[in-house]
């Protein structure tokens, strides 16, 4: 991690994404406790390259067994790092799959998110008509909380890719 906070630094990226890693039989607490454990040791140098670490919060329906799976878990894990430099990547496809609520988990938690991904769901496609997450509110809810960084789309289309793209642009746009 090390080594990549400082490719980033050097290239201006603001952000680099990190995982918790798998459960493998540990229970919520052990794997908080852990991943508390391992981003402390590099937020620091986090801190010196001005590089944001952003833990992703992903669906274990699609990766099995990954712990930080739900935005209560990710959201302790930062607030016990405790670093300006260690926050959260709010993935709305996958919390979409995990717990719904996405408008009230952003605006409950913005303060820890530093990054968002989109997708539609069913099936991490488009975002458009035919799946269930209405992009145009979950937008107005991140500007809304002076969010002003970059998001990222994640999705797989089904479609043409530049008119995918421009779907996702107007869905976005507030």
């Amino acid at each position: 991690m090390r080594a990549n906070l400082d490719v980033a630094q050097k290239l201006g990226i603001p952000n680099l994404i990190c995982f918790s890693g798998d459960r493998e039989g540990k229970s919520d607490e052990e794997g908080i406790a852990n991943t508390i454990e391992g981003l402390r040791i590099v937020a620091k140098d986090a801190e010196k390259a001005g590089v944001t670490l952003v833990m992703e919060l992903l669906n274990y329906k699609d990766h099995t067994d990954y712990q930080c799976d739900r935005t209560a878990w990710g959201v302790e894990v930062i607030k016990a790092v405790d670093s300006p430099r260690v926050k959260l990547l709010y993935d709305v496809y996958h919390m979409q799959r995990m717990e719904g609520e996405i408008i009230k988990n952003i605006r409950d938690n913005a303060e820890h998110f530093a990054h968002y991904h989109t997708a539609g769901n069913p099936g991490r496609n488009d975002l458009n008509a035919e799946q269930e997450i209405y992009y145009p509110a979950v937008a107005r809810a991140i500007a809304n909380t002076g969010y002003s960084g970059w998001g990222g789309h994640e999705f797989t289309t089904k479609n043409d890719p530049v008119e995918a793209l421009r779907e996702a642009f107007e869905a976005c746009s507030v």
